[in-house]
């Protein structure tokens, strides 16, 4: 299904969009209808619709049209959408009320449109007013939706928009990786899995009662902030000398080495601390995938890496900001890796399996999310670390920058970061947070962080000019 002849416009600021075609794209071959629950672990997560983003330069082939582009995409995506039948389906609600895929074939939502910018002009450390409802749509309406813009310069953003319920972080890398080998190759290596069962509970018994602290029954409604208009979204570029150094600055007064992840968040977490009001406590969460815990030999740990859904938990720490803002961040990393090292465990992601089949059919939520800003400073920090964007040649070059975009409507701060598909060990970090702790964590991280500019990231020989006509 598509809309063919017309173009939907909206002028956007600096900007304009054209949708040029909206459809549906439906596997090339006719599968069964069926119907897929979701897992214990998918049913923590409710809908909301994180976005991953790829930016391309115009490609060094100049016989390469974007219709051939887009073409090659589609003819693509059909194809992998019989092993990925689930996401051309509909999430519906079950007999029990739990939400469960409807796996009819119905499509994924495909959008091609025009940008009338160029590359070098589009300004993506303001996500909100460059990304949204733009570069991504303003709301989806399939379990998958994708968005691929033609640039005025002949450059290209790829976009694409999950049903959180449905896909996590890894997922997401799992099928655009795929999607890229299919585009080029014809084929693709290692087909994901959605076998359930790989996440079934144990025999029910007492479930373990710390996650009561970590987790929650949600209310009748989510509690969504009424000060969603004072977030904002920023994108920063993190350099790996940046990164080195602070790794260094983070080492254990024992002498450990902490990790990079441990480090940036720890100088998160006491630079938010410093946006907290007199005798505050500031709560910073860490979103940790579960795959390589959950295997017992080789053969499971190859079906867990293929294992397409959520396999996500969501532990925090909560700490005096005055204790985090006076001690060093060597104390600080301190307290990240040791909350950490409890919750990455075997036992605590088959607890928590245990514990949602133990509060089935109520939704459930994050007490991270659920406590909010208004006791404090309140944010997750989530490592995307497996996103390689250099990985994502569909045939026109690798991205230039990857990152995500994702205001998730409640009352807490998200950042996440990405590997830069350009800096040998750079970074790009994505932010949502307060106004004033944006001001507060830019004042802060400025020797780190540095506003996102494309033209830093452009490279010399690319055939888009930076100063000059583009051709």
């Amino acid at each position: 299904m598509a809309v063919n002849g017309h173009v939907e416009q909206a002028d956007n600021g600096d900007f304009s969009v054209q949708v040029r075609r909206r459809e549906l794209v439906p596997a090339d071959s006719p599968l069964p209808e069926s119907w897929l629950p979701l897992s214990n672990l998918d049913l923590l997560l409710p809908p909301v619709y994180p976005t991953f983003f790829f930016v391309y330069e115009k490609p060094i082939d100049i016989h390469l049209k974007f219709q051939s582009m887009i073409s090659a995409l589609k003819k693509a995506l059909s194809k992998m959408l019989i092993p990925c039948f689930p996401l051309a389906g509909e999430v519906v609600t079950s007999p029990t009320g739990e939400p469960e895929i409807h796996c009819n074939n119905n499509g994924v939502e495909f959008i091609e449109a025009y940008a009338d910018i160029e590359l070098r002009n589009l300004d993506l450390h303001h996500p909100d007013a460059s990304v949204a409802g733009k570069l991504v749509p303003k709301r989806p309406t399939a379990v998958l939706c994708l968005q691929v813009t033609e640039l005025k310069c002949g450059g290209t953003v790829l976009s694409c928009t999950l049903d959180h319920r449905v896909s996590d972080g890894y997922s997401a890398k799992m099928f655009l990786d795929a999607w890229a080998e299919m585009t080029t190759s014809g084929t693709i290596s290692a087909a994901p899995t959605f076998r359930r069962s790989l996440l079934s509970p144990r025999r029910l018994g007492l479930p373990d009662k710390s996650l009561n602290d970590l987790y929650r029954v949600a209310p009748p409604a989510l509690p969504y902030t009424p000060r969603a208009h004072e977030y904002a979204g920023r994108i920063y570029y993190m350099k790996a000398e940046a990164m080195a150094s602070l790794q260094a600055l983070a080492g254990s007064s024992h002498g450990t080495k902490r990790t990079k992840f441990e480090a940036f968040s720890g100088c998160m977490w006491k630079a938010m601390a410093k946006s907290a009001g007199d005798g505050e406590t500031c709560k910073m969460g860490v979103i940790i995938d579960g795959r390589s815990r959950l295997v017992d030999d080789v053969r499971s740990m190859d079906t867990m890496a293929r294992y397409y859904g959520n396999v996500l938990s969501l532990p925090y720490s909560e700490s005096e900001a005055k204790e985090l803002t006076c001690n060093p961040l060597s104390w600080v990393a301190d307290q990240v890796h040791d909350f950490l090292e409890s919750r990455v465990t075997t036992d605590h992601f088959l607890g928590l399996v245990d514990w949602v089949e133990a509060h089935k059919p109520h939704q459930l939520m994050t007490s991270l999310v659920y406590k909010g800003t208004m006791e404090g400073p309140s944010f997750a920090v989530s490592n995307g670390r497996v996103f390689q964007p250099s990985r994502l040649d569909f045939g026109w070059g690798k991205p230039i920058l990857g990152s995500c975009y994702f205001p998730w409507g409640v009352d807490s701060g998200y950042v996440m970061l990405m590997p830069s598909p350009v800096g040998d060990g750079d970074w790009v970090v994505y932010m949502h947070l307060f106004n004033h702790q944006l001001n507060m964590v830019e004042a802060e991280l400025c020797d780190i962080l540095e506003p996102l500019k494309l033209a830093n990231l452009m490279s010399s020989s690319s055939p888009i000019c930076r100063g000059g006509a583009t051709f």
